[in-house]
């Protein structure tokens, strides 16, 4: 049965953590003020600061303070420095039974994808593609914090996820389906494959966002998907945009879609603001919601956190 974590209020405790590559510690510590100037307590992990190259740390560092902060009551919510590279190398030593135990709002993208969807399928804990401590920054977006909120603080059902005025969904293949949402970071879904915490499609809408690629590499992880069955599996496409992707052999990420992705008949919806965009929905990983391409919508249909 899949966990909804309790929701996060005003005075709450946010556990900060170092999961993959370093953030520098002036701007760990610039956006733990804005936390604690909306209200919010804030522990840090104890290896927060820690810079090894292009790793915060050892991987058994690492697992070690995210899991002290499953174990710690007082926290509520977890939120990673930010992404990188490395977060797979946590996994081997998490115990997921005691994360599920003790649930809490975890959220990231980017590299992070791969932890949120692995909290899903071993934990059965709801996740959120959504902002990291980095993104806590007086020039964000109001719908970035808007959307974050929204999906981690209120009981409230039915949610869409919609992006922001002026900037539309675009359908490209009919269909109304409703089932659990996976995915996130394509770079980072592709590595699991092979390995225990490879991402489990079946029955799913499957959620893709990119970033920094170019289109003939886009492809190669689309096609790599597609050949470990992927996309046969699922039973809806949502895909976010591919953020300062290159155009190649004069291909676009349009192209890509229309000729790629639209041939594989699965209802999809295009042009999603998330993850690595300038504005970015929050995508509830495990949670149950509907996609109709008909009215170009994408809606939640459970709650996604548990009142307390």
């Amino acid at each position: 049965m899949t966990i909804q974590p309790p929701l996060l209020q005003p005075g709450d405790t946010i556990g900060v953590v170092s999961l993959g590559s370093p953030l520098p510690a002036s701007d760990i510590d610039s956006a733990v003020t804005i936390l604690k100037n909306m209200g919010f307590q804030v522990i840090l992990g104890n290896y927060v600061y820690a810079d090894s190259g292009f790793l915060s740390g050892t991987d058994e560092q690492r697992a070690f303070d995210l899991m002290n902060m499953f174990a710690n009551p007082q926290v509520r919510m977890i939120l990673p420095t930010r992404g990188g590279v490395g977060i797979a190398g946590i996994l081997p030593y998490l115990d997921y039974r005691t994360i599920s135990l003790n649930p809490k709002i975890v959220s990231g993208y980017s590299d992070v994808t791969v932890l949120l969807n692995t909290l899903y399928q071993f934990s059965d804990l709801i996740t959120f593609s959504s902002l990291m401590l980095i993104n806590f920054r007086m020039n964000t977006p109001a719908y970035n914090f808007n959307q974050f909120f929204g999906m981690i603080s209120s009981t409230a059902y039915p949610k869409p996820i919609q992006n922001p005025p002026g900037i539309p969904l675009v359908p490209k293949v009919a269909g109304n389906v409703t089932g659990r949402i996976v995915g996130g970071n394509l770079t980072s879904l592709v590595d699991t494959l092979g390995t225990p915490y490879e991402i489990d499609t079946r029955g799913r809408i499957l959620f893709l966002e990119e970033t920094h690629e170019q289109i003939n590499r886009v492809y190669r992880m689309i096609n790599h998907l597609r050949l470990a069955g992927k996309f046969a599996d699922c039973i809806g496409i949502v895909m976010g945009e591919c953020t300062d992707c290159q155009t190649s052999y004069g291909k676009t990420y349009d192209d890509l879609i229309n000729e790629v992705m639209v041939p594989l008949g699965k209802p999809m919806l295009t042009n999603l603001s998330a993850a690595h965009g300038t504005y970015k929905a929050a995508v509830p990983i495990g949670a149950t919601a509907n996609l109709n391409t008909l009215n170009a919508t994408l809606t939640v249909m459970e709650p996604t956190v548990s009142a307390r």
